[in-house]
């Protein structure tokens, strides 16, 4: 029986990790549950699966918490606060963290998971955005088993030969990273500048939270997913090639150097990498219904518009850029992605917030963590600046 911890319990990914987990009540059992301020699902939670404890953000919504639990007989214990979620990411009580909470704030207590050597399963790609270089040396360092759960990567990872070493080693040539090419994939430029929160969340083949959706509609995600996979696999940015795949039925590729080109397939449903990592190297039942190709008919691929999806080009600028470069893009997105949700932004303006980020700050080399989370915070300010004053006009030429 493993004792997984679900950090982020209440997203897209949580709610997904806590279904895969239900069917299979002999295998697993919850230890802990967190969320950020959604109390009430919260609470549902607990009282269906029964944790030993549930975290949330602040006093004010943990207090919440805990009165709807005496109230409902469950003796989940309820916790608040940052040290909070280390401290049930790292029990030792606890084989398995799910790792789910979306953006910077994740990175803390995925990272406490990994230095005391976990099961990570790894949807926070902000971790290794942010801190890509630090995060991989604490997985060496102690011992942690990191499994990826963005389908992209999971696909490439089901791809790899067992026991490699190196991609050279396993004779790779390069990752196609496929994108769906989100809601937007066939919008001319100008049609882009009258984009709103309801139709950039509006995903043509995945259910997600409200930020990756608007990632994805923008290719940032595809983005991030780039970086991430760089690190992951220990790649180049130039052996990645992004290829959009509409039907989003193959998530990812890997091609070897005799000519091979490996592809894993599945129908877009995220209890298909979850479950996979789950019980790898086994193989269980995640519910997901299995793939008629006959209904899918046809592949199509092409290759991603960075002029009018220009959030991709400068992930890909990060990339090669190394250093701090990439937190400071994250920091920036994450910012603009919440103006524009909050309608203070255009969808267009996502892109120049970033560009102008990282035009103003300089790049460093993230030799601890503190100097990560200082670029991510200036990046912030800037971005906040740029989104919410009118002296810091927002640059318009990114190109």
């Amino acid at each position: 029986m493993q004792q997984v911890t679900v950090l982020g319990a209440t997203g897209s990914i949580g709610v997904n990790t806590l279904d895969v987990l239900s069917r299979h009540p002999k295998c697993y059992s919850i230890y802990a549950l967190t969320a950020h301020t959604q109390w009430q699902k919260l609470a549902e939670q607990c009282c269906r699966f029964q944790p030993r404890y549930a975290v949330l953000a602040t006093d004010e919504v943990a207090e919440l918490l805990r009165q709807a639990l005496l109230q409902s007989g469950c003796e989940t214990e309820v916790l608040c606060g940052a040290k909070a979620l280390q401290q049930v990411a790292s029990d030792t009580a606890v084989h398995t963290v799910m790792a789910a909470i979306v953006g910077a704030a994740g990175l803390l207590p995925t990272l406490a998971a990994v230095t005391a050597g976990k099961r990570v399963l790894l949807a926070n790609k902000e971790a290794l955005v942010m801190a890509g270089g630090l995060f991989m040396e604490a997985v060496a360092t102690h011992g942690a088993t990191l499994l990826p759960i963005d389908s992209e990567h999971n696909a490439i990872f089901q791809c790899l030969p067992a026991g490699y070493s190196s991609v050279e080693a396993a004779g790779i040539r390069k990752i196609l990273l496929t994108a769906s090419g989100g809601p937007f994939r066939t919008w001319d430029i100008q049609a882009l500048k009258t984009v709103t929160p309801e139709q950039a969340c509006a995903h043509p083949n995945w259910s997600m939270g409200r930020k990756i959706s608007v990632d994805s509609a923008s290719l940032m995600n595809k983005g991030l997913e780039l970086i991430e996979a760089c690190w992951l696999f220990d790649l180049q940015p130039q052996q990645i090639q992004v290829v959009v795949h509409p039907q989003s039925v193959i998530h990812s590729m890997v091609e070897y150097v005799d000519g091979s080109v490996l592809a894993q397939m599945g129908n877009p449903d995220m209890r298909t990498p979850i479950a996979h990592a789950l019980a790898w190297p086994k193989r269980i039942e995640s519910g997901v219904s299995p793939l008629d190709l006959m209904a899918v008919a046809r592949f199509d691929f092409e290759a991603p518009d960075l002029e009018r999806f220009p959030c991709l080009r400068l992930a890909q600028e990060a990339a090669a850029s190394g250093g701090t470069a990439a937190a400071i893009l994250n920091a920036a997105n994450e910012v603009a992605v919440e103006a524009f949700l909050s309608e203070h932004l255009g969808f267009d303006d996502i892109a120049r917030v970033v560009a102008t980020v990282l035009q103003q700050q300089s790049v460093l080399e993230p030799v601890s963590l503190s100097v990560v989370q200082e670029a991510d915070q200036e990046a912030r300010e800037r971005a906040l600046a740029l989104t919410h004053s009118s002296r810091h006009p927002i640059n318009k030429s990114i190109h």
